[in-house]
């Protein structure tokens, strides 16, 4: 009977379809959505390279289970993937099973957008920005995309900073901390040479 009500609540969830791509790195499911051609399957495969796993590419559907999102892949394109001037790959008898994963849970979307010249990009990582996904809100990075750039590795560290935010260490918040106390410090010797003087 249990089996049963799991696998209904799982047929019966609410779900909806993204194009993207979703890989699990270090642990975390990270979606990584953008403009067609922009290189989201070329950064999952350089990301499997790196040893990381393919859950889907192109064409992700997201299922919401007991407040959380679970992403799979339509079972007829599950484990293929897309690149262009190459074709189709097969990633499960390129890389091996250790490559791929069924599903996985939805903890970051990483939106890769070309760079604009114009446009300010977070430097500091201070301000969160989320995106809504049947109703949860799933943290979301924007990464601008020019030649050069290693997305794959941005992405990397990106899924481990957000692992490091899940267990209670935030860096952009850490290094505004010391900035504070190093300015109230230097406030405190200014007062004091003040009253000195």
């Amino acid at each position: 009977v249990n089996r049963l009500i799991n696998y209904l609540d799982y047929a019966l969830a609410p779900s909806m379809i993204i194009h993207g791509v979703l890989v699990e790195v270090y642990g975390l499911g990270v979606l990584i959505i953008g403009e067609s051609g922009i290189g989201k399957s070329e950064t999952a495969l350089e990301l499997i390279k790196r040893g990381h796993r393919l859950v889907a590419d192109d064409v992700v559907e997201i299922k919401k289970v007991e407040d959380e999102l679970r992403g799979i892949a339509p079972e007829i394109v599950r484990y293929f993937m897309e690149i262009r001037g190459i074709g189709i790959l097969d990633i499960e008898r390129l890389y091996g099973v250790g490559a791929i994963k069924s599903e996985e849970f939805i903890d970051l979307v990483v939106e890769l957008e070309y760079w604009d010249e114009k446009k300010e990009y977070d430097r500091l990582g201070l301000d969160e920005v989320y995106i809504e996904l049947l109703g949860e809100k799933v943290p979301k990075l924007t990464i601008p995309v020019k030649p050069g750039r290693n997305t794959a590795m941005i992405v990397e560290v990106a899924a481990r900073n957000a692992r490091q935010k899940i267990l209670g260490y935030n860096a952009a918040e850490e290094l505004s901390k010391k900035i504070r106390e190093q300015n109230q410090k230097k406030r405190r010797r200014l007062n004091i040479k003040s009253k000195n003087d």
